[in-house]
């Protein structure tokens, strides 16, 4: 087999294993609009948010530079998503796709069920509660900052996605993610995360988007750490039950005369 017949077989392979990995897509899905909520069974959290600049000034009304050629003013993203109830620990560098500037914002939430009062997150009204010996969370999601007849043309082609994730920390007992074709407005459930998607289009125009989970009162690291320390008992248990009977085997066999 020649060098070239390898080299060809080689980049099949590599592009049949790229498109598996993306569930039978080559080029995974790319959103103009994300938030990423790592929620803790006491209410607090950790949130994620990776958006366009555009995105920013048309879904949530921040005033910043949306000409591609301009310095992004971190600062001033910084100074937008601080508030009271949220600590921000990371505004990144920006990154460019498609022509438009990104940039990912990191927060620590004290309260999830304050976090409205945060200007970036007043779209949204939360509510975490107890119900029946489970943690229920909703959350609201609904106009968007944009005003008519202000939407300007930034390269948006209509496809792009928007979405809100759940990272939660109990196993789930049920929600109202939809696990259908996400590009028609919809949520898709992977493991412990949810992830509710809309088009950039619907959001723009406020169309509402309703979350609810119900999941266990205990964590998952709380149960894994009980079941691994009883896994680990058990095995201490076993181990001396073995010790014990091999002492009291060569004590008989000792006392056994010749």
């Amino acid at each position: 087999m020649s060098v070239r017949v390898r080299a060809a077989l080689l980049i099949v392979l590599i592009a049949a294993g790229a498109t598996a990995a993306c569930g039978g897509r080559i080029f995974a899905k790319q959103y103009e609009y994300e938030e990423d909520l790592y929620l803790a069974t006491d209410g607090s959290a950790d949130l994620i948010v990776n958006a366009s600049i555009p995105a920013l000034v048309s879904l949530r009304g921040l005033t910043l530079d949306t000409d591609p050629a301009a310095q992004v003013d971190r600062d001033a993203i910084r100074a937008a998503y601080e508030s009271p109830d949220t600590d921000v620990t990371r505004v990144s560098r920006p990154w460019r796709r498609d022509g438009r500037r990104f940039v990912q914002v990191r927060l620590k939430v004290r309260d999830v069920r304050s976090l409205h009062t945060a200007a970036p997150f007043a779209w949204s009204r939360y509510s975490f509660s107890e119900d029946n010996g489970a943690r229920v969370y909703q959350q609201t999601v609904g106009a968007s900052a944009l005003r008519p007849g202000t939407l300007k043309n930034y390269g948006w082609k209509g496809n792009e996605l928007v979405a809100f994730r759940l990272h939660m920390p109990s196993r789930i007992i049920s929600h109202n993610a939809r696990d259908i074709d996400t590009s028609s407005g919809s949520a898709v459930q992977r493991g412990n995360i949810l992830a509710w998607e809309q088009l950039l289009t619907d959001r723009l125009d406020g169309r509402p988007i309703a979350i609810e989970v119900r999941m266990d009162r205990q964590s998952i690291l709380y149960t894994t750490l009980w079941l691994f320390a009883g896994a680990f008992g058990a095995a201490v248990l076993v181990i001396g039950l073995m010790i014990w009977l091999t002492i009291r085997k060569g004590a008989r066999e000792a006392q056994t005369p010749a």
